[in-house]
């Protein structure tokens, strides 16, 4: 039994890690994606990220920064509602495409943020993004994986056991579920905080390297 057991749970360690790599290389694709759309941009819309980056560069020198309560419950709801989505496409089970398109998506985001900053200021700009987008960004990115990672193994586990085989007990899967979309959910609290109340030092002390 004990035996049984054991290759149970070294089979369940070795499909989260292939689900667990998947994701990041699903994520590590969209962000080269996102960083090379940055070049497929029209010379107009590039003028225009450019003047708007510039903008935002000359405010941050200028110490002009959101109020930072406002911007923690803002970048809360936004990353609530991300993880949040993402449990919920679980749920529904045939959303399951969708959490990997959420995935792909998310590391898009990233590299375009990334890419149009570098595209124009070289490797300052790479700095600076190191200093704005990357601190939440830590948090959040490995939040979603796991919450993905969880939703799509809830979602396989209800195709396999009652969709296939009618059998298995569903709440423990489903309390397993709840239970990381928890838990990443303070993940992202900890990210909206960082981003409320670090992040705006850290560009401003970046800001200057790309004037």
């Amino acid at each position: 039994m004990a035996l049984v057991n054991s290759t149970i749970l070294k089979r369940r360690t070795a499909d989260s890690i292939t689900l667990y790599v998947f994701i990041g290389v699903l994520f590590a694709v969209g962000v080269v994606f996102g960083a090379l759309a940055v070049h497929s941009l029209t010379l107009e819309q590039q003028q225009n990220l450019s003047g708007d980056l510039d903008r935002f560069i000359r405010m941050m020198e200028a110490g002009m920064f959101p109020d930072k309560a406002e911007t923690f419950w803002d970048r809360f709801f936004f990353y609530a509602k991300w993880i949040g989505l993402i449990g919920v496409l679980g749920m529904t089970v045939v959303g399951l495409p969708l959490v990997l398109a959420l995935d792909f998506l998310k590391g898009s985001l990233v590299g375009f943020a990334i890419g149009t900053v570098v595209s124009e200021h070289g490797w300052k700009g790479l700095v600076f993004s190191l200093a704005s987008v990357a601190p939440p960004n830590i948090i959040v990115v490995p939040a979603i994986v796991l919450a993905s990672a969880a939703s799509i193994s809830f979602a396989m586990h209800v195709i396999r056991f009652r969709l296939l085989q009618s059998k298995g007990r569903l709440l423990p899967a489903f309390a397993s579920l709840c239970s990381m979309l928890g838990l990443m959910l303070l993940a992202v609290t900890a990210a909206a905080l960082v981003e409320a109340y670090i992040s705006p030092a850290l560009m401003r002390w970046a800001a200057p390297m790309l004037g």
